[in-house]
This record gives C-alpha cells, structure tokens and sequence, in this order.
C-alpha cells in the first residue's frame, strides 16, 4: 500500500459516519450514500463548493476532477496532489460537512 493510499483511508476510517465505497471504480467514501472523498492516481479528490473549492483548485497542480478523461471534469469535485496531503484531512472535514 502507498503512503497516499494510507493516508486516504486513515482520513476516511476516522470521520464520523463515513463508509468505504466505491465511484467509477475506484475507492471512496460516502455519508448518507454519497460520495464525499476518493482517491484518484494517488491524490485525493474531495467533492467541495464555495470558498473551500477555490482554495483546494488554487493550490499548484490541483484541478476539476476528470474521472473520464475525456475533458468533462465534474464541476463540484477537486483532485488535490500529495504534495498538499497536510491540507486533505481539512478538505474531507469540508466535503464531509458539504454533503451531509
């Protein structure tokens, strides 16, 4: 297991409430069955809005997640590097928070 992937699901194991899952295939975690926070080619993606959005979309090399590919990202949903893993507890209390 890498250290992201660790760190993923000791994030996600220790918010209330929150239940492993899986969206498009991959590894989330989910309130209330939605989806809140996955983890996508080693970095975090968090379903966020508002002020919290922009500030995981202004850190470097974060973006709209793009599952697909395909340029279609989901407007709603940040893909944030390790490089900012001190940052993704607080991101997943923000999305946790947001989709309750």
């Amino acid at each position: 297991m890498t250290k992201e992937q660790e760190l993923y699901l000791s994030i996600g194991k220790n918010l209330e409430h929150s239940v492993e899952s899986q969206m498009f295939g991959k590894p989330c975690f989910k309130v209330n069955g939605k989806a809140f926070i996955s983890l996508f080619e080693d970095e975090m993606v968090f379903k966020l809005t508002g002020t919290s959005q922009q500030e995981a979309l202004s850190l470097d090399g974060s973006k709209l997640f793009d599952p697909s590919g395909k340029q279609r990202p989901m407007k709603e949903w940040v893909q944030v590097p390790f490089d900012y893993a001190d940052k993704w507890e607080g991101f997943a209390k923000e999305s946790i928070r947001y989709v309750q």
